[in-house]
């Protein structure tokens, strides 16, 4: 069980909101997604990676001995091969849907999939939405983004300050939809009973920075429905240029410090430390 907490906000400068977000404390799940792509196209393609990863989650939790099997083969836990079988449902339901439907043509979306079961969080994400852990007072970025910035940072070439100066945030290097086969990051961490997690959209970290961001949760820490609040209205007094999508979560676990996950499936399942 989690504590969960759901907001969304079109923001100062779009017309509509192309974000969508799907909560369900009884399962353990919070999912985001920030769509891209043509007139409303966007909201589809959230839409569809949404309900489609709600879905697929709740039918094999329902019937875990038939993943778990699957995932012994593998070499990886069941809740990973779960959450990454179900992006990849997603994608390929966005894909198939932009291929057949003309004013869905080039859709696509973010997505970051969170599942909260047995003190372990288990997360999925493809494209610049992000997870965030505030535990002890730190903040930590748990995902990575699938992003020009990112990939220029990581190759070496501009420090993260340099990369933000010089190159358009909103360009992303992985997103569901636009391939037929996409490649999800999938980690897992052990939950400690009083960490908060925020998954949200671009809308929310490209106009307040971690710093902001750490500050606001130590604040509203015991009150979670207004930090959400004020993360959104912090967005758009900066700017709101893009819709903002704020999840935050308590798990209500008893879990000691924990390790990693240091199964691999392909390259799509990396160590974490």
């Amino acid at each position: 069980m989690i504590e969960v907490v759901n907001l969304s906000d079109t923001g100062r400068k779009r017309p509509h909101n192309e974000d969508s977000a799907i909560t369900v404390p009884s399962l353990g799940l919070a999912i985001v997604a920030d769509g891209m792509g043509g007139y409303k196209a966007g909201e589809v393609a959230s839409a569809i990676a949404v309900k489609a990863i709600f879905d697929i989650v709740k039918q094999g939790l329902d019937d875990l001995s038939a993943t778990a099997a699957s995932a012994k083969a593998a070499g990886v836990t069941t809740h990973s091969l779960l959450l990454y079988n179900a992006v990849q449902f997603a994608n390929g339901h966005i894909f198939r849907t932009a291929r057949d439907v003309p004013q869905c043509q080039g859709m696509g979306t973010t997505v970051v999939a969170a599942l909260f079961l047995n003190n372990t969080l288990t997360v999925a994400h493809v494209g610049d939405s992000r997870l965030y852990r505030f535990r002890d007072k730190e903040l930590k970025q748990l995902t990575s983004d699938h992003s020009l910035v990112q990939e220029l940072i990581d190759r070496g070439f501009f420090t993260p300050e340099e990369a933000a100066a010089n190159t358009p945030k909103n360009l992303v290097t992985r997103a569901l939809g636009i391939d037929e086969v996409v490649e999800p990051d999938v980690k897992e961490y052990q939950t400690e009973t009083n960490d908060v997690y925020l998954i949200c959209s671009d809308g929310l970290n490209d106009m307040v920075n971690d710093e902001e961001i750490r500050l606001t949760l130590s604040k509203y820490y015991a009150n979670l429905p207004e930090a959400g609040r004020e993360l959104i209205q912090m967005a758009n007094a900066n700017g709101g240029k893009d819709n903002i999508s704020v999840v935050l979560i308590r798990p209500r676990t008893d879990a000691q410090t924990g390790g990693s996950w240091v199964s691999r499936l392909k390259s799509s399942f990396r160590r974490t430390g």
